[in-house]
């Protein structure tokens, strides 16, 4: 399940196909199995409350996916702006230091738009690993000018390049926080209990049968929906990297 939610239109699919089977479960069941009277009159009741818990736990989840793509991009903005306050304080160093921790940086910059563009698992690798060597070559790189002349400037730029490497981190963190798979498994048993529910009530289902296409298809959609922005690599709506980009266009010009 972990997998299968990186691929949202894979979501759509599977999750129509699974509801419209469960849709047609319905009529399977209420030919073998019929309802006395005093029960098929609190069925509807059922129905109706099985669907609002339905309704209630894909909002919800909706809400965690959303929030966890506001706290993307935050941290895209935070991570641009570590990086380009660092890049002013870089002054403060020595000349020869200063220029370095600079260049250094620009590179830095380039991969971390990659990181929030690139699709590829394993080309993420290669860039998490060009990443975690900039990040010691830039810490190296503050701190033997920090230890020759420990001022509050040479302090100051080490805080900045504290809050620079945090925030990469801060951002890895807000990737990886995802809505947990035993929670996609739940909502997956209640929307096929609901749609169980719905094919059942029907009373001549292949006349019905367009109408009953109905909770499928909206659910399937919501699946798709909610697995597509909580995908931070394999969705359509993704976090853009504007302020790093915007950022990396400023450290070039002259």
């Amino acid at each position: 399940m972990g997998k299968i939610i990186d691929y949202p239109l894979l979501v759509l699919l599977l999750s129509f196909v699974v509801m419209w089977l469960s849709a047609w479960l319905g009529p399977f069941l209420r030919r073998r199995l019929e309802l006395h009277q005093s029960v098929r009159d609190d069925f509807g009741l059922i129905m109706a409350a099985t669907l609002t818990l339905l309704g209630l736990i894909i909002g919800f989840s909706f809400s965690m996916a959303t929030s966890r793509y506001d706290q993307r991009k935050n941290y895209e903005a935070a991570e641009a702006n570590a990086i380009g306050t660092e890049y002013v304080r870089a002054d403060l160093l020595p000349a020869a230091d200063g220029a370095k921790v600079r260049t250094l940086l620009k590179r830095y910059v380039d991969e971390r738009i990659l990181y929030y563009t690139t699709r590829d698992l394993d080309e993420v690798r290669e860039i998490d690993a060009r990443t975690a060597k900039l990040q010691a070559e830039l810490w190296s790189a503050v701190r033997a000018p920090a230890r020759a002349n420990p001022t509050p400037l040479t302090a100051l730029v080490v805080w900045g390049m504290n809050d620079v490497l945090n925030s990469q981190g801060y951002t890895q963190a807000a990737w990886w926080n995802r809505i947990p798979t035993a929670a996609w498994l739940l909502m997956v048993m209640i929307a096929v209990c609901c749609n169980v529910l719905v094919g059942y009530r029907a009373h001549n289902f292949r006349q019905e049968a367009v109408v009953l296409l109905v909770l499928p298809l909206v659910v399937s959609i919501s699946f798709f929906l909610i697995a597509d922005i909580d995908s931070p690599r394999g969705g359509l709506i993704r976090v853009s990297p504007q302020n790093l980009a915007a950022l990396a266009e400023s450290l070039r010009a002259p």
